[in-house]
């Protein structure tokens, strides 16, 4: 299992996935917070970097998901705005 370094404290759990290693699982607003109170960086700047540093980053099978709470409503709205992107 890979662990992203500087974030054990947004660090949820693990997931195992069929034929596919199990892997360390992180809250991606937790990780944000992080950004921004330890390295004094905007909710903006945190964002972009975690999007490009580390969840971009593939390293393989064993990559840690991150993971952004949502209710039902909001995964709608997010499914409506992918379909409209695509069309």
């Amino acid at each position: 299992m890979l662990f992203a370094d500087g974030f054990d404290e947004a660090l949820l759990g693990w997931t195992s996935r069929h034929d596919l290693p199990t892997v360390i699982v992180y809250s991606y607003d937790k990780c944000v917070r992080i950004l921004i109170e330890r390295d004094g960086m905007t909710a903006d700047e945190a964002m972009e970097y975690l999007e490009f540093n580390t969840v971009s980053a593939w390293v393989g099978k064993s990559t840690p998901l991150f993971v952004r709470a949502a209710s039902k409503d909001e995964l709608n709205e997010l499914a409506d705005t992918i379909l409209e992107e695509a069309e």
